[in-house]
């Protein structure tokens, strides 16, 4: 189960774009079947057996690789100054994972916790068209929030061809958002809180967060690195807070009443297929019964960029009036975003 499960990852960098950990986690299937030191890393019985497994591994080295602690196998690592060379990395990488497997086996058991602000950008247009039919001030409710980056959105700056949104000033700008549509611009868009939640949040503005974050980025994906650091930096002056809770029961909470004078937005991204069957099912159930409660003056609205077809569907939902609708589709790591309205 664990090669095929390396095999399935490797697909994914292959089709998202780093021949890094295509390459390593292909190797590390051949090398789980063969018995040796990643065979003996991945051991069902010493570890969760899921679809995670490998990316646990590779941040796990990854975190070690950024601490300054695997200088051979840095080498071959971008994040670390490092340069490509898929023949020499494949048996440092193994000899690294033979040679330091009792703090692997630790860092390990720790579940991916990736907080990538580029999905900011493909959640942006769904924003946009909240603030511009309910015409309120939002009120932020992010389920899986991670460390949190993207309760902050309206902090960045977007661009695309013929058109962008947000603070020119920002540290992080977005580019490429709208490849196909574009959504309606409001004149001014207010975020009257930020509220989210995650069973294991990672506090981004602490160094140890940051390195947690960095851990579970692919390091041959420089963009991505540069986004992330810039993202923390503004999240250390923005005002937000991430509460440590499963996502049906603080839903539950949050929507027992409505609250007047604002747009509660409850929205994920790729939080989905990580959560139970019940989980799912609560959590629908309590927006749904919170929806039966909205107002137009008390709108809540439920957004989500999730799995679809082929790649991400963007699904809006405002309460009341507005039904369920896929408004756009876009990338998983790159926003590409067509819109659709």
């Amino acid at each position: 189960m664990p090669a095929k499960q390396c095999r399935i990852q490797a697909e994914w960098a292959r089709k998202l774009g780093s021949p890094l950990y295509e390459h390593l986690l292909t190797r590390s299937a051949e090398d789980y079947e063969q018995g040796g030191p990643i065979r003996e890393l991945l051991d069902p019985e010493r570890h969760r057996v899921d679809l995670s497994l490998p990316l646990r591994m590779m941040g796990a080295v990854h975190r070690l690789v950024l601490d300054g602690r695997a200088p051979a196998l840095a080498r071959y690592y971008p994040s670390v100054g490092g340069t490509v060379d898929l023949d020499a990395a494949w048996p440092a990488f193994r000899e690294f994972v033979a040679a330091n497997r009792a703090v692997l086996n630790e860092l390990i058991a720790n579940p991916v916790q990736t907080n990538d602000a580029a999905r900011s950008a493909s959640l942006l247009g769904g924003f946009l068209l909240i603030a511009g039919t309910t015409r309120l001030p939002l009120r932020l409710l992010e389920v899986g929030s991670s460390a949190g980056l993207n309760l902050c959105w309206d902090k960045y700056r977007y661009g695309w061809n013929g058109g962008g949104w947000g603070d020119p000033a920002s540290p992080l700008t977005i580019e490429g958002v709208f490849v196909e549509g574009t959504p309606p611009n409001p004149a001014n868009v207010v975020v009257a809180g930020r509220l989210g939640c995650d069973p294991q949040p990672v506090d981004a503005r602490a160094a140890e967060g940051r390195l947690t974050l960095l851990a579970y980025t692919w390091p041959d994906h420089p963009d991505r690195l540069r986004r992330l650091d810039a993202a923390i930096a503004i999240a250390r002056q923005v005002p937000y807070h991430v509460e440590r809770a499963t996502a049906a029961e603080w839903l539950e909470s949050k929507l027992a009443e409505p609250v007047g004078g604002v747009t509660t937005v409850v929205y994920h991204s790729v939080v989905w297929p990580y959560l139970t069957d019940d989980e799912r099912q609560r959590m629908s159930a309590a927006i749904e019964n919170a929806g039966r409660h909205a107002t137009p003056e008390a709108p809540l609205a439920w957004l989500r960029m999730e799995p679809g077809a082929k790649e991400a569907d963007l699904t809006l939902r405002i309460y009341p009036h507005f039904e369920d609708r896929v408004v756009a589709t876009c990338g998983f790591h790159t926003p590409a975003v067509r819109w659709l309205g």
